[in-house]
């Protein structure tokens, strides 16, 4: 178990998310960052659809009841146990009592906690993500509060320290801007409902991430992008990564506790392959939109795959090395 002792905003147990109930109106909340949970439960022998922690505000600090494995993946932090300090994207063990305190987080947004075994919270519609709007999931349907004591699933895996490559944060652009990320996009169902003008606005804009973005959605402050005539629109199916345009013309990305349905005119879509990357972006900071084809999409797909698989690959290897010279 591990007992949560200092909390700042909304942290809250996560796990890839619920995909197959769409249909009841259920989102799939999970992980805004998909690929560092991943990455958390690769290095820890889990499932990778195991359950951890998304911390998205500090100071955050906690206390392992039994001896544990854990890794910290996603933002880059300043963090330490008993003293010792823990780099990101790095596992290491903590011993009963050993408290873990997670001072800063300079780059990124969010950082995920991984323990062996997952965090063993119920699963509720085929999920132990947390799902907010529904007050389901996760721990008590809430984010965590000091006191909470969360249970852990057993482990039987031995193993030390690690650390791996960590996924870009950004997409290094020539003379793109410290707090900017380019986030690639499709064209979405509305987007010829926009004149030439307008549309030339929304790929050349950079938009700004207002203190109003959660993880339901991601408002964004910019010139008003508007379409040619108002479309009004009966409410339909929308997925994470959907970028929608308010009558205000500043667009709304959906999030990872996006609503199942919705009116408004959609321009374009974030990929799947940088949704993460927008999860991980700072509110105030800033973020431009790149036209993608749908081949360019499966192929930024692919590239994701390999990266995990060459981490799946590392972390049997180095795992494979010790062994043998254990034995």
């Amino acid at each position: 178990m591990i007992e949560i002792l200092s909390v700042t905003g909304p942290a809250s147990v996560q796990d890839l998310g619920r995909f197959d109930q769409y249909r009841f109106g259920v989102g799939t909340s999970g992980a805004m960052d998909d690929v560092a949970l991943r990455a958390g439960n690769i290095l820890l022998g889990n499932d990778e659809n195991a359950a951890g922690i998304e911390i998205p505000m500090l100071p955050f600090k906690l206390r392992f009841d039994r001896n544990m494995a854990f890794a910290l993946t996603g933002a880059d932090v300043e963090a330490e146990i008993s003293g010792r300090v823990i780099p990101p994207w790095w596992r290491s063990r903590a011993r009963t009592g050993d408290v873990l305190t997670i001072k800063a987080m300079p780059r990124g947004a969010r950082l995920y906690l991984t323990v062996g075994g997952g965090i063993d919270v119920p699963m509720v519609l085929g999920s132990r993500s947390t799902q907010f709007r529904g007050e389901f999931g996760g721990w008590h349907g809430r984010p965590l509060q000091v006191g909470d004591i969360l249970p852990c699933a057993a482990s039987t895996a031995t193993i030390g320290e690690l650390g791996v490559e960590p996924a870009e944060i950004t997409l290094a652009r020539p003379n793109t801007a410290a707090d900017e990320t380019i986030v690639r996009v499709v064209i979405a169902g509305e987007y010829d409902g926009f004149d030439a003008a307008t549309q030339a606005l929304f790929w050349s804009s950079s938009w700004k991430i207002t203190p109003q973005s959660n993880r339901y959605g991601y408002r964004l402050q910019g010139p008003a992008v508007k379409p040619k005539a108002p479309i009004e629109k009966r409410s339909h199916g929308i997925v994470p990564g959907v970028i929608q345009i308010p009558p205000n013309g500043q667009p709304i990305i959906q999030m990872r506790d996006a609503q199942t349905s919705g009116g408004y005119p959609k321009i374009a879509t974030v990929i799947g392959a940088d949704l993460w990357r927008v999860g991980q972006a700072r509110l105030g900071s800033r973020l431009r939109f790149e036209q993608t084809a749908y081949t360019d999409a499966l192929a930024a797909e692919a590239e994701m795959s390999a990266y995990l698989d060459r981490l799946r690959t590392n972390v049997r290897l180095v795992e494979e090395t010790r062994i043998c010279r254990s034995s």
